[in-house]
């Protein structure tokens, strides 16, 4: 395949077409291919705007960009980024690089609800082309910087599965999260058999490693016409290799047509020469020959979509050089040792990169005039067949840069708890050495390095946090981490900086830093103390951290202590940024979002409620979420979350009935709706297996411990009545459970439940599911919790009676048991059996159980209580209700006889105060009587 015009590549061309023929046992595709990344170097050099192809955070292309934007100074700047992140790129002087710009959207319109929050970012760094031309831009007067990629909304909107942005999961500390990275300049073969086949032939682990060995150091002094022809051919031979039926290279020519596009868009509209025009773009799509690609007028436009209603979000966040390599696949290590490569390079070939005025981190230099503009050459020359027919030009061994490195390692190494030497610094250097020969190197690589050190210093084991490649990443420019600056953070984030300056800490260091508030000697940290509670629910656990001071309702502590990581989780409260202004506003619109989940339940709903009051003074929220609660009560079909609702709405009354005059009205009709609510699922939940005893025990204290509350509120007891004789449980738990609400209800007395129990323990068919039955009144201590002396008179009767081979089998049986379904309540029952049973081992031998103690008899001489007085009297009188509590209790006794109590000793002496007092008896029987 030829150029039909004259081209100084033909020979180059024809070169290649030879050695495909000489290959005549190749692929038949091979011909094609080698003439095919020919034609498009050809292609891309002849475009009269030119394109400057670049590789994704490579040293080799920022060095040729630098050199190629002081000898062309071009006017006009296009680069491949997303065109709505243009209005950021400002702010970068405001921060410490390595930072990520990023669009972000918690509220989407056009998208599945389901995936949100969508986040995209683009990671920029000072060893990068696209910093150096960004920086030229900004600061150099009468130059344009457009953005041409397309928008994060179109980001999403070509993305075949938007509800998982992610392609892998993130690890833990990865700043930028699960947000989508847009490769600016990404260049790796999609050929999976072209990858290995590099990495095998190159003696390399992997693709940063050969990239770095035979396009980094080959091109870091190479000329820009030799460095644009073969970048442009790499990108051509990867895109001709890359699998054509593939959503994403349909996704990239997209990208391409919308970016030349634009570039007609933006040259039409400003006149612009395109000779003094530089269009920046990865070396992929440098090769592209879409018939979109071009700028001469008249080439077809692409017909762009329109963005979907999502309202997009922008900010800053601090990025860091494992954050870069987890998110694009990089090898750990890889972006740090590019950064080390820039620094030397820069200072070996003198040169001064541009950075941005009042950049953080780049130290203050006298900013040089730019020299006057070289004019573009007239014709393109092939610097292709030189560099691809003689060998790389290779630093040699610069011994004392490998000296220092294995000095370096050796220290570092001991500072983390290896045993080393200078043996093995002597080790590291003659291993470098050896390495970098049998992989054909002249030079030992930082990789190289690194292998050396893991196999001389590296041991069975890691004595410390770091092991030695991770030291080694350290040594060569480590994990540097960026920073955003005050000026650039949302207005949420420097409220917060704001609010919490009363303490005295720099916010920004990178470290944990304790803060001391005292709160009863200075009242204003009060304030601060409030706004660390609402970041302790907002952010990650280890970014506010409390060591001293709880919060929970009705607590108010003097003292508090605190361990502030707000530094290294920058990001996390940047976000909060996209959500609203404040920190309140932010809390607000969490709890509205949780209560109204489509999953949310009632408990909650009541979480919301609770938070609400322990973090924002709003009683208006708090009924809307109560009357949430309510909502979601009622509409519940079961009873899954029966213990927390009761936990939580105990601790709510228990609230307001200390700190209010009355409860709300949402708190009243919770407690009327729940009552009605639990005794019409009652008796399902006591007959289902789905339903857990621990539910219905919970539904039973609700219903039990809100009685007085809701009977004083209208609802009638009869219903709770029906609803328990209507449950009819088969489990032994539940029947146990069953037998505990008659108890309470007073229809099953003390003394029957008692012989319950015998029963149970005396029927060797029924022994088995003993522990069964004990699990359902531990659980019962929920709703009865006077059954507790009860529980432990059945343990130790069962303890007592069954013989060794009855009860051993069912021991663990119980132990199980309690774990799983009452661990919470265990302690009811260890504390009743300490003041049931003898504290002593002497006390031991003379104690006699309470339950098999004789039933005392009322000694011969006398009645058993005092007789004569209004009170003996008053129960003589009315022996039926005294006789019902005596039932409930199960107690049994005679009545003595009374004497009359006229003649009681202080009769008269009450009859005297009364008749002294007329108008206090006067008002109680009006009282009485009304």
């Amino acid at each position: 395949m030829s150029s039909p015009v004259t081209s100084p590549f033909d020979p180059l061309r024809d070169q290649l077409l030879g050695a495909a023929e000489a290959l005549a046992d190749g692929p038949a595709a091979l011909p094609e291919i080698l003439a095919g990344i020919v034609d498009d170097v050809d292609h891309a050099l002849r475009e009269p705007l030119e394109i400057f192809p670049v590789c994704h955070h490579s040293p080799a292309s920022a060095l040729a960009m630098l050199r190629r934007l002081r000898a062309k100074q071009p006017t006009v700047i296009y680069l491949e980024l997303c065109e709505d992140l243009r209005p950021l790129l400002t702010e970068l002087r405001n921060c410490r690089l390595p930072v990520a710009l990023q669009a972000f959207a918690s509220e989407l319109d056009g998208f599945p609800k389901e995936s949100a929050p969508l986040s995209v970012i683009a990671p920029i760094t000072e060893a990068s082309a696209e910093y150096q031309a960004i920086a030229y831009a900004l600061d150099t007067p009468g130059v344009e910087l457009v953005l041409v990629d397309r928008s994060t909304d179109h980001v999403f909107q070509w993305q075949p599965d938007v509800s998982s942005p992610a392609d892998t999961p993130e690890p833990e500390e990865d700043l930028h999260g699960d947000a989508v990275g847009v490769e600016i300049g990404d260049l790796r073969p999609r050929f999976a058999e072209l990858e290995e086949h590099l990495l095998h032939h190159g003696r390399v682990r992997h693709w940063s490693e050969w990239w770095d060995q035979y396009v980094e150091q080959p091109l870091a002094g190479a000329d820009h016409d030799t460095y644009r022809q073969v970048m442009v051919l790499i990108g051509s031979l990867f895109r001709r290799l890359a699998p054509r039926d593939t959503r994403r290279f349909a996704s990239d020519e997209d990208r391409e047509r919308y970016m030349w596009t634009r570039i007609r868009e933006h040259l039409a509209a400003s006149g612009a020469d395109p000779a003094d025009c530089l269009y920046i773009c990865g070396a992929f799509h440098a090769a592209s020959r879409v018939p979109e690609a071009g700028s001469a007028p008249g080439t077809p436009d692409f017909a762009i979509t329109p963005r979907t209603g999502t309202t997009w979000l922008y900010g800053l966040i601090p990025s860091s050089h494992s954050a870069i390599e987890s998110q694009f696949g990089l090898a750990p290590g890889s972006v740090s040792i590019a950064a080390a490569t820039w620094q030397k390079q820069l200072g070996r070939r003198r040169l001064t990169p541009f950075r941005l005025d009042g950049q953080k981190g780049a130290g203050r230099r006298a900013k040089k005039a730019l020299p006057a503009p070289v004019a573009a050459g007239a014709e393109v020359t092939d610097q292709l067949s030189g560099y691809l027919a003689g060998p790389p030009t290779l630093d040699g061994l610069d011994e004392e840069e490998l000296r220092g490195w294995c000095v370096d390692i050796v220290r570092l190494a001991r500072r983390n708890g290896y045993l080393s030497s200078t043996a093995d610094a002597i080790a590291v250097f003659e291993t470098s050495i050896l390495l970098a020969g049998m992989r054909g190197r002249a030079r030992p690589t930082p990789y190289d390095f690194q292998d050396a050190a893991v196999t001389c210093i590296e041991k069975d084991t890691v004595p410390g946090r770091r092991d030695v490649r991770r030291l080694c990443e350290i040594l060569l420019g480590g994990d540097r981490i960026g920073q955003v600056g005050y000026e650039a953070l949302p207005p949420l984030a420097r409220d917060v900086h704001d609010r919490l300056a009363p303490l005295g800490l720099n916010l920004e260091q990178r470290n944990i830093q304790r803060a001391l508030l005292d709160l009863n000697a200075r009242p204003e940290l009060g304030a601060c103390s409030q706004l660390l509670w609402m970041l302790r629910y907002l952010l990650p656990d280890q970014a506010v951290r409390p060591i001293m001071g709880s919060r929970k309702l009705g607590e108010k502590h003097i003292q508090e202590s605190w361990d502030l990581d707000i530094g290294r989780h920058q990001r996390s409260i940047i976000e909060l940024g996209y959500e609203g202004v404040t920190v309140e506003q932010v809390l607000e619109q969490r709890l509205r979002r949780d209560a109204w989940d489509p999953k949310a339940t009632a408990a909650t709903a009541l979480k919301a409620v609770e938070n609400s009051l322990l973090f924002l003074e709003s009683p208006r929220l708090t009924s809307e979420l109560g009357a949430r609660a309510i909502e979601l009560l009622s509409a519940e079909r079961t009873v899954d979350d029966a213990p927390d609702v009761l936990r939580r709405i105990r601790r709510l009354l228990g609230f307001y009935r200390a700190t209010a005059p009355v409860l709300p009205s949402w708190c009243e009709r919770f407690v009327t709706e729940g009552y009605a609510h639990y005794c019409t699922l009652l008796p399902t939940a006591f007959v289902e297996e789905e339903t857990g005893v621990r539910q219905v025990g919970a539904m039973l204290g609700f219903l039990f411990s809100m009685e007085s509350l809701a009977l004083s509120l209208g609802c009638d007891r009869a219903q709770l009545e029906i609803a328990v004789r209507q449950s009819h449980p088969e489990s032994p738990a539940k029947v146990a459970l069953l037998w505990a609400a008659l108890h309470q209800l007073g229809v099953l007395p003390l003394a029957d439940l008692r012989a319950r129990v015998g029963d149970l323990l005396g029927n060797p068919l029924v022994v088995p599911s003993v522990p069964q039955y004990v699990s359902g009144f531990v659980q019962a201590l929920e709703p009865v919790p006077r059954l507790a002396p009860f529980v432990v008179e059945t343990l130790s009767r069962a303890f007592a009676q069954l013989p060794d081979p009855v009860l051993l089998p069912w021991l663990p049986t119980l132990i199980t048991t309690l774990k799983a379904t009452g661990a919470d309540l265990v302690p009811v029952l260890t504390r009743e059996a300490g003041r049931t049973f003898p504290a002593t081992l002497a006390g031991l031998d003379s104690w006699v159980a309470p339950w098999n103690a004789p039933a005392r008899s009322r000694p011969s001489g006398g009645p058993a209580v005092p007789d004569g007085g209004p009170v003996a009297a008053l129960l003589a009188g009315n022996r039926s209700t005294a006789g019902a509590v005596a039932d409930l209790f199960g107690c049994e006794g005679e009545w003595a006889p009374v004497a009359s109590s006229s003649g009681a000793p202080g009769a008269g002496a009450a009859r005297a105060l009364l008749a002294a007092h007329p108008a206090a008896l006067t008002a109680a029987a009006t009282l009485v009587s009304a």
